[in-house]
């Protein structure tokens, strides 16, 4: 390809909004421009380096024996509905109606789609396990893009679903996929992390998802240098650091020796840091409790026979029905020192939110200011954390301003609705697995695979005969990677001052070949040497334009393209004539004879191909 008949409108100045390398040298180098808000254009040379992404991804998935399919970007509401994602998805999802006043979805995800096609056609075990995949436009109108294609509103996704009739189908799927996605982005040159993962909206159970270091990552990674355990800090779980008494009975045996609860006056002290000065205690030695609103719980509340039970607070009625809540308000008690992890919350009540009550709602709910809520005595459902269950003697909101109680055990005056896993681990605590001391990373995540199990296939009717005749539900798994993410980190990683350095794989061209000047002599090498790289398979930009070599090289640097060949009137007047050959990651150029230049140039692409790709 010559440079003049393309159109790659390379920058000099760093755009003002541009705060990252992917950034900056996807618009200095002409690969992208923004269309508008979150929206972008790939131009040519950046359309190139996307292709070979998504083509090592396409490989890959279809080495698993996943079949591609394309489904449309814009899909019935009615789906959603099913699902029960029409309202819980959020303001993130693009709602339109057509001209008949239908409702329709701009898709940010596929599970709906997906599992609506299985739907009409499944009717044996015999067709499982079967896995589909496309690689398809997304959209998801988020309130602030940033960093480029990073976090855009409109990208493109590779989504691949499959459905078995047991776990055991599904485990190996699983496995399978997470092998294909080390495979992936070992061959476009990325250093991922793969991390235990929360799954989300998307619902299910075991959950990976595959990070890369970053600056400006969105996700809080915790890892063990010592054992490689590796987790997102919305899953991360650490080794206790107190003696757990899971069962009430042997927490109020521990309790026999503490003294009575007492109420003791703490005028004026809301939060944990002011208790421990006017107590002159550590923050241990408190039980920390909030109230939470939770939308769409489907965890089972207490109540009589089981059944699901939560006092709707902003109407004031009951409930006492199967399905989740639209809106509920619970409690989560945690020892002082920690934090509750919101994610591990909203788990555990199986709802697709939670957040911090109003003021007004937890001075209703408790009959206090903010920051005297306790468990003791508190007529909501409470989440204790772990720790709490190791607390015997612990002081605690009294449920009334300025006062706390003195004394409080667990098992004797207060016990809990659910005790689990609630606290966000921080860097210092204990390794779940070897013990060792966890550290934290920045990540921006490039892939997740789920375990999703019946969550949909249960909630849109999805069923087949098993090998007795009987029927049953499939069960089903997610594997999502972001292209437009994934080419963006891989700039993150291979840059330098002077501009992008692509790994092979996915380098828009293998080799750029720089004339001094395109004529006489120069071109005829030129054009000698392109077409016999050309022949050899190899990608070529010819940059035949009237520019000065400084611009060239500046040029050549910017886009990274791995392997240079220079050629000028000095050396192709020596004997025998040479060109200069010069790889994007090394300082050094180095003369090779113009008539072996071809081969050389083919085997150094040659073997970094087979490299990454082995």
């Amino acid at each position: 390809m010559l440079q003049s008949k393309t159109f790659i409108p390379t920058l000099r100045e760093v755009p003002t909004d541009a705060v990252t390398a992917s950034h900056r040298f996807m618009f200095r180098s002409g690969m992208l421009r923004r269309l508008a808000n979150g929206l972008f254009v790939y131009l040519p040379l950046g359309l190139r380096a996307f292709r070979k992404v998504e083509q090592i991804i396409r490989e890959e998935m279809d080495a698993t024996g996943a079949l591609e399919i394309k489904p449309p970007v814009v899909v019935p509401g009615e789906l959603w509905k099913e699902s029960g994602r029409w309202d819980s998805m959020g303001e993130s999802m693009l709602r339109v109606k057509n001209r008949q006043n239908g409702d329709f979805v701009v898709s940010p995800t596929a599970e709906e789609a997906f599992t609506a096609v299985i739907r009409d056609e499944l009717s044996s075990y015999r067709q499982l396990p079967l896995s589909l995949y496309q690689i398809n436009t997304k959209y998801r109108d988020e309130i602030r893009p940033r960093y480029g294609v990073m976090r855009g509103r409109e990208f493109v996704m590779k989504d691949a679903y499959s459905f078995h009739a047991d776990e055991t189908s599904l485990d190996k799927t699983y496995d399978d996929m997470g092998g294909a996605y080390r495979r992936i982005f070992k061959r476009c040159g990325l250093s991922v992390i793969p991390v235990k993962a929360d799954s989300g909206a998307m619902g299910g159970s075991g959950s990976e998802e595959f990070m890369v270091e970053s600056d400006i990552g969105d996700n809080t990674l915790i890892l063990c240098g010592a054992c490689g355990y590796a987790a997102n800090v919305e899953k991360a779980a650490c080794r206790p650091d107190y003696t757990p008494r899971p069962a009430p009975e042997e927490a109020r045996a521990a309790a026999a020796s503490v003294p009575p609860l007492e109420k003791i006056a703490t005028p004026s002290v809301r939060t944990i840091e002011e208790l421990s000065a006017f107590l002159k205690t550590g923050a241990k030695q408190f039980i920390k409790t909030l109230i939470y609103r939770a939308v769409n719980a489907e965890a089972d509340f207490p109540g009589k026979d089981g059944a699901r039970l939560a006092e709707h607070e902003s109407s004031g009625q009951k409930r006492n029905a199967p399905g989740p809540l639209g809106e509920a308000f619970f409690a989560a008690a945690i020892r002082g020192d920690l934090d509750v992890n919101e994610v591990k919350l909203a788990a555990v009540l199986k709802a697709t939110e939670v957040s911090l009550a109003a003021d007004a709602d937890v001075e209703r709910i408790t009959g206090a200011p903010v920051g005297f809520a306790g468990p003791v005595g508190l007529g909501l459902p409470v989440v204790l954390d772990e720790t709490v269950t190791g607390m015997n003697d612990a002081v605690t909101g009294a449920l009334a301003k300025d006062l706390h109680y003195r004394h409080a055990a667990y098992g004797r005056d207060f016990e809990g609705w659910i005790t689990a896993d609630i606290r966000t681990v921080k860097a210092g605590d204990l390794c779940p697995v070897c013990g060792g001391a966890l550290y934290e990373k920045k990540g921006n995540e490039l892939g997740h695979i789920f375990k999703l199990g019946r969550k949909y296939t249960k909630a849109m009717n999805v069923s087949c005969l098993d090998e007795s005749g009987k029927s049953i539900v499939p069960v089903m798994g997610c594997y999502g990677i972001g292209l437009d993410r994934t080419l963006a980190s891989i700039i993150e990683e291979h840059h330098d001052e002077a501009g992008i350095i692509w790994p092979m794989t996915v380098a828009p061209y293998h080799v750029i070949i720089i004339p001094v000047r395109y004529e006489g002599a120069m071109k005829l090498a030129a054009d000698t040497l392109a077409a016999e790289l050309q022949a050899r398979g190899v990608e070529i930009l010819l940059d035949d334009r009237a520019e000065r070599p400084g611009v060239k090289f500046n040029d050549a640097d910017l886009m990274g393209i791995p392997l240079r060949a220079v050629i000028g009137d000095r050396n192709l007047a020596l004997s025998p004539p040479c060109v200069e050959v010069k790889r994007r990651d090394e300082k050094e150029s180095r003369l090779v004879e113009a008539a072996a230049a071809a081969e050389e140039l083919s085997g150094l692409v040659r073997a970094e191909l087979e490299r990454l790709n082995r």
